[in-house]
């Protein structure tokens, strides 16, 4: 059974739910986790508003303080739901690898993540971090979709 679970977050509604049941399936099984924030690296052109209205500092305050609130309330869901965690943030411009990247330097030997559950053009266009980690992880990988009532 698995020990220990790679669990990121992008600080989203989805990215929450999946937080939740990874933390019930690690609490069932005894498992710990290591809590995952990407922060994105400033970039001189960007498409993030953060960006353009920030300076380099400024912005990287702003992402790291944002890290931190996301790895802060995942943590207590943690501590709520009695199972052991470490939290983790790094800088990354491709956040797929740095999940992957993460988890092989915890030792983790799941990674559970959410799903937006994208398709045709729409995942054309935007991709899919999930995608990307199934595609070039060796570690096995549990997708977590949620689906709107």
């Amino acid at each position: 059974m698995y020990k220990h679970l790679l669990v990121p977050t992008d600080g989203s509604k989805l990215s929450g739910h999946a937080i939740d049941q990874a933390l019930e399936f690690a609490r069932a099984t005894g498992a710990r986790v290591t809590l995952f924030t990407a922060i994105e690296p400033f970039h001189v052109i960007a498409y993030a508003p953060e960006q353009v209205a920030e300076t380099r500092d400024a912005y990287d305050r702003h992402a790291r303080e944002e890290a931190a609130r996301r790895l802060a309330a995942a943590g207590a869901k943690a501590e709520a739901a009695g199972v052991t965690y470490d939290t983790v943030s790094t800088v990354a411009e491709d956040p797929h690898e740095a999940i992957i990247g993460a988890a092989r330097q915890a030792g983790c030997d799941l990674i559970a993540m959410a799903s937006h559950g994208r398709r045709g053009v729409k995942a054309l266009v935007l991709g899919s971090v999930t995608a990307k980690v199934l595609t070039h992880s060796d570690i096995p990988v549990l997708v977590y979709r949620h689906f709107e009532d």
